[in-house]
């Protein structure tokens, strides 16, 4: 934190939260709080308030709801400074930040993020599905955007109904902030209303609503991503610190255990969310970036669109 402050010549905000992953119900391998302790020292000698900050996730699991997310982190010992879930209760607290790119106009972003000057964004750098690795640019896209955000990532679409299993029993109707549900034999979501909070989704408990997954097979994901992370990035002078540990080929939103795939590589710190992610490709072991190598188109893209550059100069600092 001194070294890259210092060398940057980053001026810090009064408040400044660390965008963090709690890590899901059942999880083992996400990055445990007590390694974010040296951040939360340095910024407290230097007069700085934080807190832990992150929004809700889209799938059904423990860290849906602000309620539960905020359980789940307390279970999991992020309680040394206060817990914001960014996006309210079940996803509803947002802003649309303009960025009229390829795939978006605007991006729902977590209005708790969406307000801030300046964050310190933690990942973890380790594999995943779609994305193929996640690091600062996951953390950014998906770690920021609200719950109606993240369904516009995964699916570009709004939710949608299974008849078979919805009660009518109007408690999504009753739960939507724009009213664009009515209920007949069964629920119905009008599309030209729905604004896609997927507030919806969460309240359900006949797990009636769900996403359409199978659009998220598409190559675009990766740029839709990329667009979520300039929109939450966008203003804002970030520091990016990457913790290349535990390095698994799920995503900590798995609840399950993991086993790492490879050895700890080591923190990366940097001001370019691009470079990082690029500079933590470049050093896994060669069979595994095999597995990680989809999320290069994401980085290509983020550059394309001007979120940073795959350009780095790697200087180790020996903290001992």
């Amino acid at each position: 934190m001194d070294r890259i402050i210092r060398e940057e010549n980053i001026s810090l905000e009064d408040f400044v939260p660390l965008k963090v992953h709690f890590g899901e119900k059942g999880n083992k391998t996400y990055i445990h709080p007590e390694n974010f302790n040296g951040i939360i020292d340095y910024l407290e000698q230097n007069n700085k308030k934080t807190a832990f900050i992150e929004t809700n996730a889209l799938y059904k699991g423990q860290r849906m709801t602000r309620e539960n997310h905020t359980k789940i982190a307390k279970e999991h010992g992020f309680t040394r400074v206060p817990v914001i879930i960014a996006d309210g209760e079940r996803g509803e607290d947002f802003e649309n930040i303009e960025i009229n790119k390829k795939h978006f106009k605007n991006c729902k972003i977590g209005k708790k993020i969406a307000d801030l000057n300046q964050i310190i964004v933690l990942s973890h750098f380790k594999g995943h599905t779609l994305a193929g690795f996640g690091g600062a640019v996951k953390q950014l896209a998906m770690g920021c955007a609200a719950r109606g955000g993240k369904l516009a990532q995964h699916a570009n679409s709004k939710p949608i109904i299974i008849p078979f299993k919805c009660r009518a029993c109007g408690a999504c109707k009753a739960n939507c902030p724009v009213s664009a549900i009515t209920i007949k034999k069964w629920a119905k979501i009008d599309k030209d209303v729905c604004i896609g909070c997927s507030s919806c989704q969460t309240i359900c408990k006949h797990k009636a609503i769900t996403s359409n997954w199978l659009q998220s097979l598409s190559m675009s994901f990766n740029e839709r991503m990329a667009e979520y992370a300039f929109a939450a990035a966008r203003g804002k002078n970030n520091i990016y610190i990457t913790f290349a540990l535990n390095i698994t080929a799920g995503c900590d939103c798995e609840g399950h255990s993991m086993i790492p795939i490879m050895r700890d590589i080591g923190i990366f710190a940097s001001t370019d969310p691009i470079a990082i992610d690029r500079a933590c490709l470049d050093k896994l072991r060669v069979d595994v970036k095999a597995i990680f190598w989809r999320g290069i188109k994401t980085l290509k893209y983020g550059e394309k669109i001007g979120l940073g550059s795959m350009k780095y100069e790697l200087i180790d600092i020996d903290c001992m």
